[in-house]
């Protein structure tokens, strides 16, 4: 357990080490970050500049315009760090000045609005030598305000400002204690952190989803988002004024079925809200406590089956959603397009059991109020009983008898539809039957995955596969 500083103690740490000397830059809250620098005392040999170029015009005669005049973006956050960073190369001789680490802070947010009706955000970030002839390395962050108060956000962007330039330097080495530390003195209450890069040599080690993980798996965040080429994405620029189709899953492995169901049920979907796949973003979802299913979260394990959605094409989200109405909550805050689900009748049981809202003040029709907003749908996948061989569909399936009429309502009014266009054969294919075989060394697995899923498992020893080839490799 390490310990923690207080803000001011951070500062003057800094302050007080030689070799460290950067420039601030900040715009739209405030000098909030570097004020705590020179309130320390000791920052004439830490501070080359700090300024705030609030009014656009000039920022832009110094950064360059932006497209569509947005100015709280990454894009604008990466142009302010690599400048002031050029202009201290420029400037400052490192004949003169040996033994100097360079740094350039920046932030560009927007705080609360005056009507109280949009929170607030931004993006932070630092750029730094961890010596003084390597090249640079780059943490970026996205943040979202929580406070009512534009004075509290601007205080809590202070603290966090300090506790990035403090790890940067001192938890590079460990970036999962870094990012622990960007909560001292700020509570998950006041700030979210929805979205974090490392880039550069100090990080050439670092698999940024991993890093994604740690924001979902400590409550900096609800969801984090990646691509298929395993790239963080900020969820507002994916999911906003998209339509979405969604699909959970534990995807350990993927196979055929998994498949068969996104693609059935997105065709419907897209009859159904009358849009392009263009307009559409299709999400495979996988739940933390479905990571936790077996105890603590495998690392690897979960590397696995992301690799095998992005070889598919498919973009992930990760998210602390155990029940369905909060992922559909969630994709609300971002859009006002069409949203549409595709499960098993198992996960729709689910739904339907009184259980998981609890917690809830009005129960199972507060969730499903949330969950059947705005035309939501959920496309049903048949399930083939293994031992009767029964086919379960929305008609045969069966829910508590004081909630059959609710089914019956969902189900006459078009918001749960079955998928009738689907391969049979599929329905004879079991995950679990699967992941046994893959581990127990058996056969016979291999037709029922995704062309190219099962060299994938073998080439790299996914899922307790076992060969020569892979015990070699990761001996």
């Amino acid at each position: 357990m390490y310990q923690k500083l207080t803000p001011k103690q951070k500062a003057l740490t800094i302050n007080l080490d030689p070799t460290i000397y950067g420039t601030f830059a900040e715009i739209g809250a405030g000098q909030e970050t570097v004020r705590h620098f020179f309130r320390a005392g000791g920052a004439s040999g830490t501070i080359a500049k700090a300024m705030s170029a609030y009014d656009k015009d000039f920022s832009d005669a110094i950064y360059g315009k932006e497209v569509k005049n947005r100015y709280v973006t990454q894009n604008r956050l990466r142009k302010m760090l690599r400048y002031e960073v050029s202009l201290i190369e420029e400037r400052i001789s490192r004949d003169t000045n040996p033994g100097r680490k360079y740094f350039s802070y920046a932030n560009t947010v927007t705080t609360i609005n005056f009507d109280k009706t949009v929170k607030g955000h931004g993006w932070v970030g630092i750029r730094f030598q961890v010596k003084e002839n390597e090249d640079y390395n780059e943490i970026v962050i996205h943040v979202k305000f929580k406070e009512n108060d534009a004075t509290l956000q601007q205080e809590t962007l202070g603290n966090l400002g300090v506790n990035l330039i403090y790890g940067a330097y001192n938890y590079y080495d460990n970036p999962r204690r870094l990012i622990e530390s960007l909560y001292d003195e700020v509570t998950t209450d006041n700030l979210e952190i929805d979205m974090i890069d490392f880039s550069g040599p100090a990080f050439a080690y670092v698999d940024n989803r991993l890093m994604s993980l740690q924001l979902v798996k400590n409550n900096m965040t609800d969801a984090v988002i990646f691509n298929a080429e395993g790239n963080n994405m900020l969820p507002a620029d994916i999911l906003y004024k998209k339509n979405i189709f969604a699909v959970r899953g534990s995807f350990r492995p993927v196979t055929k079925v998994n498949i068969d169901m996104i693609r059935n049920g997105m065709e419907m979907f897209l009859k159904d809200a009358i849009c392009t796949q263009e307009e559409t973003e299709v999400l495979i979802e996988i739940t933390i406590s479905n990571l936790r299913a077996d105890g603590d979260i495998d690392e690897r394990d979960f590397l696995d089956r992301v690799d095998v959605l992005g070889k598919l094409g498919y973009t992930v989200i990760i998210s602390n959603f155990s029940e369905y109405y909060r992922l559909i909550d969630y994709f609300s805050h971002y859009t006002n397009g069409d949203i549409g689900v595709t499960m098993g009748v198992n996960n729709l049981l689910m739904v339907f059991d009184e259980k998981y809202y609890k917690d809830l003040s009005g129960g199972i029709l507060e969730a499903f109020g949330k969950f059947f907003r705005n035309g939501m749908r959920v496309y049903l996948y048949p399930y083939k009983d293994p031992e009767t061989h029964e086919l379960l569909d929305s008609s045969t399936l069966k829910v508590e008898e004081n909630l059959k009429e609710l089914y019956k309502y969902f189900k006459l009014n078009n918001r749960i539809v079955d998928i009738t266009t689907y391969n049979p054969e599929f329905l004879e294919i079991y995950s679990r039957e699967i992941l046994r075989k893959i581990a127990c060394n058996i056969s016979g697995w291999e037709n029922q995955l995704p062309d190219g899923v099962a060299e994938m498992i073998k080439e790299r020893g996914m899922f307790g596969f076992k060969n020569e080839l892979s015990l070699k490799q990761f001996s």
